[in-house]
């Protein structure tokens, strides 16, 4: 198969293909992988590959290290991608490998996207991977954990990929000036917002330059004459992926941790890339009961009242009142009493769910039941002068349990005083 990614030098070639690394110290960004301590920088000086999947966002070099990967210890490099390959292709690859193996010269697979290929598809590598037919090289923007079979990983180490950093961006762009002999023609103010625009993406960075280096300019661009020539670059955002769990993740932590500056940041970045405003609503009115609960019972009447004025008004009006919402929950008292409590109250009820409440307070619906003794001895309580029978309510084999525990924060704090005061009452009563 012909090598679908080898750089080509050519003058009418793309300026990201122009400045593809020839060595991997030039590889920019992922000097954990690539330099003398990391793992590819390791396995590179001992002369011996093992099967990896790099794991990283879109234009931080993954099919640029597999193939100088290749070259620096001798392999043939095959590639493939696993948008455009089925199992057709990899029977030949797979074969011509083993050819290849047995002429003495070992092959690297590179397979692109290769989250992309089904469980089938991936258990088809494992023999070939194991035997040596292949050293096995996989790119994915996605979280392989969830993506790649359990079998698959276990025979090919994880190295993660970091998106290009602002440091590493500038070294892109003076690569690229010093390949077009001249500077870019752009203020500095517009250069830093060049860089931020790329959102660590090294392809999408050298594109826009290419479209900059293009086009005649009387005077430099400034970051407003930049913005209105170029497009910015689209957020990296499944709404079934990984992103998408890691910023849900992010934003609700943010307001656990009662930062509402982050968490208005995880929400903004959530609704511009086009997230459902329902789906986040949902999750500010689960953090409202499992994160404030009781200490601030209001935060769960905001989250309903967003959602209500959501329907109301619609985008993009109503996402103000989301945002309102979430500043109200990262900015209100915290306590996960009430949640602590459900959980240990749903435990004790199903290691006890078949123990009967006692006689005081059972159903006396029948003059049967009354003979019985259903409902005897039970204390209307507003007819005692505190309003408090301090009456047992419990099941005769369990006894009193403590499920619930208020913290001393906002509301939490009176409901505290409050259960105090019924103890000490209830304590009264047993001593007379």
């Amino acid at each position: 198969m012909a090598d679908l990614f080898a750089p080509d030098p050519a003058e009418s070639a793309p300026l990201a293909d122009r400045l593809r690394p020839q060595r991997l110290e030039d590889v920019i960004g992922q000097d954990h992988l690539t330099g003398p301590e990391g793992a590819i920088g390791r396995m590179v000086a001992a002369g011996r590959l093992s099967s990896m999947i790099l794991w990283g966002p879109p234009g931080t070099g993954k099919t640029t290290i597999a193939r100088l990967l290749a070259d620096a210890v001798g392999l043939r490099f095959e590639a493939i991608s696993a948008v455009f390959s089925g199992v057709a292709d990899l029977r030949k690859v797979f074969a011509a490998a083993r050819d290849h193996a047995a002429a003495g010269q070992r092959t690297l697979l590179f397979v692109d996207e290769i989250h992309r290929f089904n469980r089938a598809q991936q258990d088809g590598f494992l023999p070939y991977v194991e035997d040596g037919t292949v050293t096995l090289v996989g790119a994915t923007t996605e979280n392989p954990s969830f993506e790649l079979n359990a079998a698959l990983l276990s025979r090919a180490q994880v190295l993660i990929l970091h998106r290009l950093d602002a440091r590493a961006l500038n070294i892109l762009l003076g690569r690229a000036e010093e390949a077009e002999g001249r500077p870019l023609p752009v203020t500095p103010e517009a250069r830093e917002a060049l860089v931020a625009s790329a959102d660590g993406d090294g392809r999408f960075l050298l594109n826009q330059v290419e479209t900059l280096f293009s086009v005649q300019l009387e005077a430099p661009l400034d970051p407003a004459g930049l913005s209105a020539m170029l497009h910015r670059r689209v957020a990296v955002y499944d709404k079934d992926r990984d992103g998408h769990y890691n910023l849900i993740s992010a934003l609700h932590k943010s307001i656990r941790g009662s930062d509402p500056q982050a968490a208005l940041y995880y929400l903004a970045r959530m609704l511009t890339a086009g997230e459902e405003p329902l789906y986040l609503l949902r999750r500010l009115t689960r953090a409202a009961v499992e994160d404030i609960g009781l200490a601030d019972p209001n935060a769960l009447t905001q989250c309903i009242s967003a959602k209500d004025t959501y329907d109301f008004l619609g985008s993009p009006e109503g996402e103000l009142a989301i945002a309102q919402a979430c500043l109200y929950l990262a900015t209100a008292p915290k306590s996960n009493a009430v949640y602590a409590a459900q959980k240990a109250a749903w435990k004790s009820a199903r290691e006890t769910g078949s123990l009967q409440p006692p006689m005081n307070i059972l159903n006396t619906p029948t003059k049967l039941m009354k003979q019985l003794g259903y409902g005897n001895g039970y204390t209307y309580d507003h007819d005692t002068d505190e309003g408090f029978s301090g009456d047992n309510y419990w099941p005769e084999g369990l006894g009193p349990q403590t499920f619930y525990k208020p913290t001393d924060r906002g509301f939490e704090k009176r409901v505290a005083e409050r259960l105090a005061y019924w103890e000490e009452l209830r304590r009264a009563k047993r001593d007379d």
